[in-house]
This record gives C-alpha cells, structure tokens and sequence, in this order.
C-alpha cells in the first residue's frame, strides 16, 4: 500500500468534508451548500485570528509581547534551520 500523494489526501479531505456539511447541517439547501463548499475556509479564519491578536498584543503590551514575540521567532528560525 502506497502513501497518497498531498494533494490526492487533502482532495479526499475536502471531499469528505463537502459530503458531511451536506448530509448532516440542518441548514435550507442552499446554505446546506454554501457552508460545505465553504468549510476550509475555517482554519485560515483562525489564523487570521490569531496573528491579529497577536499584532494587537505587541501593541497592547510591548514590554512583555516584544521578547516574547523575538523569542518565539528565534525559536521557529531555530527549528526551521
């Protein structure tokens, strides 16, 4: 058994996701539709969130988000390196 390719896994995971919202959402069919074609956006939503909280925080809290901000980033480019 092979492994599939990324992009046939994240295919079937989308398709798996449309088929579910359409079956099990409560919704009129035509928001039972709109949420399924939808849903992936739900994860870049949250990171949107996140990273503008984390701006506003920088902002908010300077003195404590600044070196956590540096700190984390030195640890991302020491992981990624």
């Amino acid at each position: 058994m092979s492994v599939p390719d990324p992009i046939v896994a994240i295919t079937m995971a989308y398709v798996a996701g449309v088929v579910w919202g359409l079956l099990m959402s409560d919704a009129r069919p035509l928001e039972r539709v709109v949420l399924a074609l939808l849903w992936p956006f739900g994860p870049l939503a949250f990171v949107v969130t996140i990273t503008i909280l984390l701006a506003a925080s920088v902002i908010a809290y300077p003195l404590v988000m600044v070196p956590a901000l540096a700190v984390g980033l030195a640890v991302l480019w020491w992981a990624w390196s």
